[in-house]
């Protein structure tokens, strides 16, 4: 099941794709459910009850006829995971970590998954970093490896866009992080039944059409459910919080010469099984 956050005609509600283009509105087939998201990931079972609601029914929408927001606007935290690939270890010259490396953004920066990344005017060096995220459904705390999965309401697409100086200017990645209109997140949230195996799939961002990262999901580093069982025992995790689990090798600020995204430019994010987010650069007005 895909589910999608979306606003017509200044009205937001979440939809359930039929297939690539087409949706089903929960609030004409379901209108006791929620209409956010964060909502409908605290009811219990709402995988069932969606179900049953557009079982049967037709669907009457298109994405193209709608804006598609960032899946969990007001998420309570983003935990995105730096340096999990090998191939970003290498380029970047840090090397394997024996324990996840986190950082936080804050839900300040989400766009959805068509629209347009902001470069700022403090800066040029806006670089692309495409991720799988993983959506949680089922709070806990002190979770381990073997119950991991369980707590996974889905899967979605991230590109954690980073303005580079920014990041560097002291040892917390934090403020080039969390620049606005810089962290596209979608097209849609796709439960674990449908994408199944995460590892079985590959990642690849082109800019402008030309790839320039490319990996199997399985190269992660520090998988999944290392991940949360990691940040479960920081603290309880709880439905709608949001890991972005690592980007591969390919960063535009490892290059020589360094490769910027400028206004005009077109990056997308693709993940085999999953979907893709494909964002316009402009300039902040």
């Amino acid at each position: 099941m895909r589910v999608i956050n979306y606003r017509q005609n200044d009205i937001d509600g979440l939809g359930v794709m039929t297939d690539e283009k087409n949706f089903i509105s929960l609030a004409e087939v379901a209108p006791g459910l929620p209409v956010t998201m964060m909502e409908l990931l605290n009811i219990n079972g709402w995988q069932a009850e969606v179900q049953a609601s557009v079982q049967g029914k037709i669907s009457h929408l298109s994405i193209g006829d709608v804006q598609l927001l960032p899946l969990i606007p007001n998420t309570p935290v983003i935990w995105c995971v730096g340096v999990n690939y090998k191939e970003h270890q290498d380029e970047t010259g840090r090397g394997a970590q024996e324990e996840p490396m986190f950082f936080i953004r804050t839900n300040h920066g989400l766009i959805g998954a068509y629209d347009s990344i902001i470069r700022p005017n403090i800066s040029d060096m806006l670089d692309f970093e495409g991720e799988l995220a993983v959506i949680i459904g089922k709070g806990g705390r002190h979770i381990t490896k073997q119950q991991a999965h369980n707590h996974i309401a889905g899967y979605a697409i991230f590109n954690d866009a980073t303005i580079r100086d920014w990041q560097r200017h002291t040892i917390q990645f934090c403020p080039g992080k969390n620049f606005e209109g810089t962290g596209p997140l979608g097209p849609w949230m796709m439960t674990p039944d449908e994408f199944g195996d995460p590892y079985a799939q590959s990642l690849t961002t082109r800019l402008n059409g030309e790839a320039v990262q490319q990996t199997s999901i399985a190269d992660m580093d520090h998988k999944i459910d290392k991940q949360i069982e990691y940040l479960s025992t920081i603290h309880t995790l709880r439905p709608g919080d949001i890991i972005s689990t690592g980007t591969p090798g390919g960063v535009g600020s490892r290059r020589e010469p360094p490769l910027w995204m400028k206004p005009g430019d077109i990056i997308s994010v693709e993940i085999t099984g999953l979907g893709m987010i494909e964002n316009k650069i402009e300039q902040e007005s």
